[in-house]
Formats: C-alpha cells, structure tokens, sequence
C-alpha cells in the first residue's frame, strides 16, 4: 500500500440537530464535513475503473445521512459516527475526519467550531 495515497472530500455542507446545550437538537444547525481518505491508489491509477477505489459520491451521501439522522451532544461523538460509515467501506484503511459546527451558540464573532479525529480499521 502506498501510505500517503488518500481521497480528499472537502466542505460537505449539511444541517443536523446536534448540540449539548439546551435547545440546539430542536433545530438545524450548519455543519461542515473534510475527510481524508486513506487507501490504496495504485490499481484505480492502472485500471481507471471506479470498482479499483472509493465512490467519494457514495461516501459524502453516507457522511449527510449520518449528520441528518442521528443526534449527539458533542462533536466528538458525531465525528466518530463519521468516521465509522467511511470505514465501513473495506478498501478504506484509514480516515482522518475534520467536523465543523457554522453557527455555534457562543457569544463571540467566529466564524466556526470543531473537531479532527483519525481512524483506523484497527480502532473499531
């Protein structure tokens, strides 16, 4: 495997009901997903065949359904569920998951919140 080979997905933009403070699972709130993707490129790069690599298409609608339904107090946790679904995929060896909450309830002008977690299929 070439160990620096990954699929780069950036801003998935999707709102969830997601929050620890009282109220913000009420309603949606902006989120904004990056994964890198770790795998093994070398037989898509001689094949160029989508079946040789991860269908990025299939993983950012696995990313927004995971943001759409499910609820969690911290960030922390739904990145983790991010990171799960990518490795469900058995080619991906490892995700790095950078989670991103747009509006959070803070009393501050900024413009973001988050998370970066990295994943393996041995930390499952």
């Amino acid at each position: 495997m070439n160990s620096g080979d990954h699929i780069e997905v950036r801003q998935i933009r999707v709102d969830g009901h997601h929050g620890a403070l009282e109220g913000e699972q009420d309603r949606a709130q902006p989120f904004e997903v990056d994964l890198d993707i770790y795998l093994d490129l070398s037989l898509a790069q001689l094949t160029d065949d989508l079946s040789s690599t991860v269908d990025y298409g299939k993983i950012t609608l696995a990313v927004i359904d995971v943001v759409k339904s499910t609820r969690f107090a911290l960030l922390e946790a739904l990145a983790g569920a991010i990171a799960d679904a990518v490795l469900d995929d058995v080619r991906v060896d490892r995700v790095e998951v950078a989670l991103r909450k747009m509006a959070p309830p803070i009393p501050a002008t900024l413009h973001s919140v988050g998370v970066r977690i990295a994943r393996d299929k041995s930390s499952r």
